[in-house]
């Protein structure tokens, strides 16, 4: 007998390209690792063979949350580049069977209210919460998906291949060096309504003169660069690590809790602007060191969004060029999940140039760069670049958006690091 469709999705096919196979799985069997040993579906069948790990796993991914703002979804203002963006990705990787529409964004849009009713949503209560009867993921669209991403590794692993690795310069790591001293500050200026927080990190004794600022990422904080800049303190420089409020940590729990839109192009400009910031008050002495620091040759770290950062403020100048061309497109070949960041940077990327001076050196870890920086970029570079970018990173991939962003121009003594797991090359 044929059934009416299903208020809510009721099962998931996981479908692995390589290996020609695919899995069932019950939405109610992922509820907890009990309900799914105890389930019948194919992937309950698998978890138990493997000892709980294939279903931990998965469960790992199905409870990520959704960072996106609930208010802004009730209110019917959903207009925030980076919502669109996933919401672009998403409808492209999914099929659901039982009901007459594909996954567009406002489909989307009425699951995120529902599967927020119980607080914030994750993944899992997302799908529980779209309409239908099954969610078929990956088809042939993950196995497009999966040798794009996999060739988004080649031109890393060649280099690895005939490349010696390079060794740690002894001592690096090992001895305490001198003991530090942290506090947090607060500093006006002049761009921002609100005090720019910022961690001093200073050494206790034998400070060196030298001044280094770090950079945080999308939704993240200094504490969780605190461990940097005190291993830099130790050895005698003094670091400043600012909090950017548009897209730190703090900002991401109001878009969970509806109190906020994500961050907004305008940050792309705003964010250099605090670094610049932090110089501009440690000329004026508004930090009070305990020893005097060179805030005419500083160098700044980065990670992620930060060494973005770092990378503007040093003289590389964004451009919406590339940006409108190549956003809507998701078969673009060098598409990948750094790129939902990138395209929310349109409206603000022509207004965010800001070369400062005073950078003589970067160290970027992991930088999205490809859309927002054109090729042939940073001739107006005001020091050396130091690129930092991961032979498995997935998230901002090293061809296109280490290697080949490095091989647009001159080389001017900067420097190209890749990070392999000890003893893989790959």
């Amino acid at each position: 007998m044929a059934s009416a469709p299903a208020r809510a999705l009721e099962e998931v096919v996981i479908e692995i390209p390589l290996l020609e196979t695919r899995f069932t799985v019950r939405l109610d069997e992922l509820q907890s690792p009990e309900a799914l040993r105890q389930g019948n579906s194919d992937l309950a069948e698998l978890d138990r063979a493997t000892g709980g790990a294939a279903g931990r796993q998965l469960r790992e991914l199905l409870l990520q949350p959704v960072p996106l703002s609930v208010k802004q979804v009730a209110d019917g203002s959903v207009g925030s580049p980076l919502l669109e963006q996933a919401m672009l990705v998403i409808a492209s990787l999914g099929t659901v069977e039982g009901r007459k529409t594909d996954l567009s964004g406002r489909t989307l849009n009425e699951a995120l209210l529902r599967a927020s009713a119980n607080g914030e949503p994750t993944l899992l209560s997302l799908m529980q919460a779209i309409p239908g009867q099954r969610v078929t993921l990956n088809l042939g669209r993950a196995r497009q998906i999966v040798t794009r991403m996999a060739g988004q590794r080649q031109q890393a692993e060649a280099l690895l291949a005939t490349t010696t690795a390079a060794a740690l310069p002894a001592g690096t790591t090992n001895g305490p060096g001198v003991a530090v001293n942290r506090r947090l500050a607060s500093l006006q200026v002049p761009h921002r309504p609100q005090p720019l927080e910022v961690m001093v990190i200073e050494p206790a004794s034998g400070a060196n003169g030298r001044l280094v600022l770090i950079s945080h990422g999308l939704w993240d904080k200094p504490t969780s660069f605190e461990g940097w800049g005190t291993l830099l303190s130790s050895r005698g420089y003094t670091v400043v690590l600012p909090r950017h409020p548009g897209s730190d940590s703090s900002q991401q729990e109001a878009v969970l809790a509806g109190q906020a839109p994500p961050p907004g192009p305008e940050e792309l400009a705003l964010r250099p602007q605090d670094l610049s910031g932090v110089l501009d008050a440690v000329l004026a002495g508004r930090l009070g060191f305990a020893r005097p620091v060179d805030a005419e040759r500083v160098v700044v770290l980065g990670h992620s969004w930060g060494a973005t950062t770092a990378l503007q403020v040093a003289g590389v100048r964004p451009t919406d060029s590339s940006l409108r061309q190549r956003c809507s497109n998701v078969d673009d070949p060098d598409r990948n999940l750094s790129w939902t960041l990138q395209c929310s940077w349109l409206k603000g990327a022509q207004n965010a140039a800001l070369r400062d001076p005073r950078v003589i050196a970067v160290g970027a870890v992991s930088p999205p760069v490809s859309l927002l920086f054109p090729r042939g970029s940073g001739g107006e570079l005001s020091g050396r670049v130091l690129l930092v970018s991961g032979s498995r990173d997935w998230v901002v991939p090293p061809d296109p958006e280490a290697i080949q962003p490095m091989r647009w121009g001159k080389t001017l003594g900067n420097q190209l690091v890749l990070v392999c797991r000890p003893g893989n090359n790959s």
